[in-house]
């Protein structure tokens, strides 16, 4: 079976095909680039996306099977643990002028889509800060994230930005990070990340089915998502 599957599923996807029966040949990558990759007639049998609307516009242009959700994530701020104040909440890591931010890229990879949509939730403010904020990985043509590090831990420590807006899922390992912080987002202005897959064969279905499972929920869970 082969698999292309949203970036942000890498860390996690070990542990869930311990479980899974059936051989499965995973390539990851931002899910909006993996869905262009699709349309543009790449075989696969599932697609792990890391946000519903991709998998169902391969529905709607016939391009899959069915859709089926599976998981849910939210974002959280990386910050470099030396440049916080006292007082400094999640707002005020964002809206400070002194510090760069750095985000995925919106359009090409979800995790900047939702930042966008966060940007936008903060109102006024939020306008501010997404003037500023810079997209430095998961397009087109960004920097590959070197292979075993995060991509918050790569940008801030290697120094192209102080903070990092991601993904929740990745908050366990970043706070074992020597020199990193971690902010949550508080849930009012925090969008919902929902994970699907799109079954483009029926070879996927048991796949996807399995994402579903009690067992696959578990694992899930215990890695930092929801379900």
């Amino acid at each position: 079976m082969r698999v292309l599957a949203a970036g942000s599923l890498r860390v996690v996807w070990q542990s869930l095909l311990a479980h899974f029966p059936e051989p499965v040949e995973t390539h990851f990558g931002p899910a909006g680039l993996l869905r262009e990759r699709i349309e543009a007639g790449e075989e696969c049998d599932l697609f792990a996306s890391a946000n519903l609307a991709h998998p169902q516009a391969l529905l709607a242009s016939g391009r899959a099977l069915s859709v089926v959700p599976f998981a849910s994530n939210q974002l959280c701020l990386t910050v470099r643990s030396d440049v916080l104040r006292e007082e400094d909440d999640w707002l005020s890591v964002l809206t400070r002028g002194d510090l760069r931010i750095a985000t995925s890229t919106a359009g090409a990879d979800p995790s900047g889509d939702y930042t966008q949509e966060l940007f936008t939730r903060m109102g006024g403010a939020g306008e501010a800060v997404r003037a500023r904020a810079m997209a430095l990985v998961g397009g087109h043509d960004s920097a590959p994230i070197p292979a075993g590090k995060l991509a918050a831990e790569w940008i801030i420590l290697g120094g192209q930005a102080e903070v990092f807006v991601g993904y929740a899922s990745y908050a366990a390992k970043l706070r074992e990070v020597a020199g990193l912080t971690v902010i949550d987002i508080p849930a009012r202005v925090n969008p919902r990340a929902e994970y699907a897959s799109a079954v483009v064969t029926a070879q996927g279905n048991a796949l996807a089915d399995y994402l579903v499972s009690q067992k696959a929920k578990a694992i899930l869970l215990n890695a930092g998502f929801g379900v």
